[in-house]
């Protein structure tokens, strides 16, 4: 064999060795797929939550990792464009093989990734507040659905701040419609008149407040009193809440309770003129238990930054990548059916001192808390539920959802059973 045959044939045989090391080290190790937005309009919420997980992934780590295995974070960043998605999921399930993933943050994210979860048949953990109307065999919903966050609010503000008018505030996407939407008929079912309710959408990053603050203090002169229920989401809030005070809408006039809007958004805002406005929500920093100051404790450890706050969809993270754990025990597998098997009755502890189950609709049991902000930029808790509520997948004041059940357990198996049919209403994935 000449000498340039035989280097070539070393090297193939080099390569060949360090393919199959490489397939070998590849099972050694558990990956997460950690899909949140790190640029664009979202990242001043959901960059956080990237931290958050890469922080579990190493806690995680330190205990042994699962099944004898290490944890491997793989972080991508889907740059607040909602078709990249997509292509991004199916970029972590198919080239870097994770097993599980965490991410999304707003509704059109999670739908733009719902059919690739299902077509591959991997699992996602969303950690955000949703408009419901949803269960999927591929999802877990550890954030709130309307029943755990904009019912109780608006619940709160009828009863204990006797509003009668209503500004429905949003970001023009589907969760602020459909959450709206689930409103109004919840406040007409109240006996709220339709001409005591105003819907305001803008589009994502909307920065021009006037004329639409001027609005809002127009429709609240009418001598009865309003409040602002806030679906704005992203960096829009800043504007929105610097216009607020810059036209003197104190909360004594015009309250607003907003559900997109915790600690870390509060961190980046001069909070002096939102003093006394709300946010609904299942966890606040400010909450006084033992779990949660060893949970901020490690978390200002893990990011070197005293200053950095934690908020609800953190507290989502940490619960949806707890039950995660859990199931992976349980199954003694990362597979997705075993997991979608096992997690069903998963309970973890919560931050606020209860606990988290997994529900057979794959969403979480959560207690509801109503928070005041405070000119620290926390939250004074002003009201909570005695206890957790669960879930609910489908809403009770939709029409097309009343009659609609969830539940993964076999042998129904169906994320839209209808309840007067007695079928399931769409396709059993």
């Amino acid at each position: 064999m000449s000498t340039k045959m035989f280097r070539s044939t070393l090297v193939g045989v080099a390569a060949s060795l360090l393919l199959s090391f490489n397939a070998v080290a590849a099972k050694d190790t558990i990956k997460v797929g950690v899909l949140h937005s790190l640029s664009g309009t979202m990242a001043i919420s959901e960059t956080t939550l990237k931290d958050t997980i890469l922080m579990m992934v190493e806690e995680q780590n330190k205990r042994g990792g699962l099944l004898g295995k290490k944890l491997e974070a793989v972080v991508v960043d889907p740059a607040s464009n909602w078709p990249l998605f997509a292509e991004k999921a199916r970029e972590l399930i198919e080239k870097e093989k994770v097993d599980v993933v965490f991410g999304g943050w707003t509704s059109v994210s999670r739908k733009s990734m719902l059919p690739v979860f299902e077509e591959l048949n991997s699992l996602l953990f969303y950690p955000v507040q949703y408009e419901g109307e949803e269960s999927s065999k591929n999802v877990f919903y550890t954030g709130a659905a309307p029943n755990q966050q904009a019912i109780p609010a608006v619940d709160y503000l009828m009863n204990e701040l006797e509003v009668k008018r209503w500004v429905l505030a949003g970001t023009d996407y589907v969760y602020p419609r459909t959450t709206n939407k689930i409103l109004e008929a919840y406040l007409q079912s109240k006996g709220v008149a339709k001409s005591d309710i105003m819907i305001s959408y803008t589009p994502f990053g909307h920065s021009d407040w006037q004329s639409i603050v001027s609005d809002i203090k127009k429709f609240g002169a009418q001598g009865k009193k309003t409040a602002v229920v806030s679906t704005i989401n992203g960096d829009a809030n800043v504007p929105f809440y610097k216009e607020l005070g810059a036209q003197g809408v104190s909360a004594e006039d015009i309250p607003v309770v907003a559900f997109s809007v915790g600690e870390e958004e509060l961190s980046g805002m001069d909070t002096s003129p939102l003093v006394g406005h709300l946010a609904a929500w299942n966890y606040f920093m400010s909450v006084d238990t033992q779990a949660n100051g060893e949970f901020v404790e490690k978390w200002h450890k893990f990011i070197k930054d005293e200053k950095r706050v934690s908020n609800d969809p953190m507290e989502a993270s940490y619960i949806g990548f707890n039950m995660w754990v859990e199931a992976v025990k349980k199954a003694g597998s990362t597979e997705s059916d075993a997991i979608q098997e096992a997690i069903i009755g998963i309970t973890v502890p919560n931050l606020s001192g209860g606990y988290a189950t997994m529900m057979p609709n794959h969403h979480i049991t959560k207690p509801v808390l109503l928070g005041e902000i405070q000119d620290d930029g926390q939250f004074e808790v002003v009201w909570e539920t005695e206890g957790v509520v669960a879930g609910d997948a489908w809403s009770n004041y939709l029409p097309g959802s009343k009659d609609l059940y969830a539940s993964w357990l076999k042998p129904l198996e169906c994320g839209s059973f209808n309840v007067v049919t007695g079928k399931c209403a769409g396709t059993k994935k």
